[in-house]
This record gives C-alpha cells, sequence and structure tokens, in this order.
C-alpha cells in the first residue's frame, strides 16, 4: 500500500495552528509528521497550505487521537473491525497504536521508537538476514534498516495494523528509496508461515509478540522449535515478554519463555523487558 505523505495533526498541533491564525499570522512553523521534521504551513482566510495543498481549519479534534487528511476532512487514525485499532500519540513524538484501549508499544519511560532501538542493538543488526515475527509499526524494521541491516523480512497479521503504517510517519516504507529494498513486509501470520522458511537462513530475530492471552501460540514450545531451526548457529533472539506477573495471572511469563527457548536450542539470560538468547 503506497504510504501517506499529507499532513498529521493531534489536537495540541491543531490548537497552536488556529492559534497562529486567529493572531493574523500568515505562516506557522511546526511539525506535521508527528516530529519527524519541522515545517512552515501558509495560513489563508478560510485553508491553510502545506507542501502545495489547501486543507481546511480543523477544530473539533480529540486528545490521545491522531489525524490524517482523507480527501474531505481530517479523520482520525483508527479502524474497527472486530476490534478498534488506533495510532495513538505520545509526548515522544513516535506513536503507539491500542487495541480495543490496550497500548501494544511501552511509552511510560521513553520513546517508543528508542526502546526498539535498545531492544534491536541486542542482535546487532548490521550486514545480516534478520526475522522479525510480528512487524506492528515496523519501529524494530526501521531501527535495523538504521542500523544498517542486510536484509530484514517482517510479518504482520493484522490488516489494520498495516494501513496505521502507511499512515504512521515514523512507519518505515518498504518501497522508499531510504529502505534500499531491504525491507520485505508480508500480511501473515508468522506461526503458520514460518515453515516455509528455510532451516538456518537467517542471522537474527527480533520477535514481539502480543500478550501470551491474545497469541499463546507465539509462546508454544512448536513455535520455539521453528524458531530454532531457521536461525544459525550463533544467531541471536531477542524475545519480548513485558514486565514480569503483569497481566498473566501471576506467571513469571520471562522464565517461562527462557524454558522453553532452552529446550528449542538456545542459551538465554534476561535482559531488558524480555530474553535475550542464543542459537547453540
Amino acid at each position: 500500500m503506497p504510504h501517506y505523505s499529507g499532513p498529521l495533526l493531534t489536537r495540541s498541533m491543531a490548537q497552536a495552528l488556529l492559534a497562529a491564525h486567529e493572531a493574523g499570522a500568515a505562516e506557522w512553523t511546526g511539525s506535521l509528521d508527528l516530529g519527524r521534521s519541522s515545517g512552515n504551513a501558509t495560513l489563508h482566510a478560510d485553508a491553510w497550505q502545506w507542501k502545495g495543498v489547501h486543507y481546511s481549519y480543523p477544530h473539533t479534534l480529540k486528545d490521545r487521537t491522531i489525524y490524517y487528511w482523507d480527501g474531505d476532512e481530517f479523520a482520525s487514525v483508527s479502524r474497527f473491525s472486530g476490534s478498534l485499532i488506533k495510532l495513538v500519540p505520545t509526548e515522544w513524538g513516535a506513536p503507539t497504536f491500542e487495541i480495543d484501549g490496550i497500548k501494544m508499544l511501552p511509552t511510560a519511560k521513553e520513546s517508543p521508537f528508542e526502546d526498539a532501538r535498545r531492544k534491536v542493538a541486542l542482535v546487532e543488526p548490521r550486514g545480516k538476514v534478520l526475522l522479525d515475527t510480528c512487524g506492528g509499526l515496523g519501529y524494530f524494521a526501521a531501527c535495523c534498516l538504521e542500523a544498517g541491516v542486510a536484509c530484514i523480512q517482517s510479518f504482520e497479521k493484522n490488516a489494520d495494523v498495516l494501513w496505521l503504517r502507511t499512515i504512521n510517519a515514523w512507519s518505515p516504507d518498504p518501497d522508499a528509496p531510504a529502505s534500499g529494498g531491504r525491507l520485505q513486509l508480508t500480511h501473515a501470520d508468522v506461526s503458520q508461515t514460518i515453515v516455509q522458511i528455510p532451516d538456518a537462513s537467517v542471522d537474527a530475530l527480533l520477535h514481539d509478540p502480543p500478550r501470551f492471552g491474545i497469541a499463546g501460540e507465539l509462546y508454544s514450545q512448536a513455535f520455539y522449535d521453528q524458531l530454532a531451526r531457521v536461525l544459525r548457529r550463533g544467531g541471536r533472539l531477542f524475545h519480548y515478554t513485558g514486565s514480569p506477573n503483569k497481566l498473566t495471572s501471576d506467571r513469571d511469563v520471562p522464565r517461562e519463555v527462557a524454558k522453553r527457548l532452552e529446550k528449542a536450542g538456545f542459551k538465554t539470560q534476561l535482559a531488558l523487558d524480555g530474553v535475550l538468547a542464543t542459537r547453540r
């Protein structure tokens, strides 16, 4: 899907734009891509202009919501098809997303993009072929590209999440020149398609599944055996688990994960909010 290139607004950004207009300013300077860059918008009496396109002034935007121009008006970056999936602003610029109100990326202490960068560094992606099992907004993939990965194969099961990626300015575009053809993004369930990946064909793995109660198959011994099969000996895996004993009925999920990974053929250690494992 082609990536959106128009403005992205939050309530605070819209208020700043309107305040400049009401004060009689001819221009407003700020970010219209969630902090990725800064630019100028030209303010007219009944519309404002950015990158040669005219937009109506927004007036009734909600908090905790990101808006994009759908061709007629500013609409929220959200979809409902069984679950409400929504792009949500953060104080860090890079947004998170929610599924039925449940936040899918950590944002309390730092940007979700910076959080991804620290985790990606653990598998040392430079020059490697890497498998990203649950792509989400693509922050792992973006950080791998930034770090010089040779090739990254990323899977995402949810079509609505893939749509969020096309709107989010922080999500990497596989077709953009900056990606250099190194990102392969596939709409598929990795728990099923992993059997098609050849043995020992990847150098590193990133596994960021939804919580256990939503996607237990991605924590199963059978799936971990597949991860071990596709990863070359000595290759590294980072498995996000979240903090121990939260939303998991008092289970110590990181240690349960480590135990299963060891049975699959990994040497493990707890790292950050997950498990870092090396293929034996």
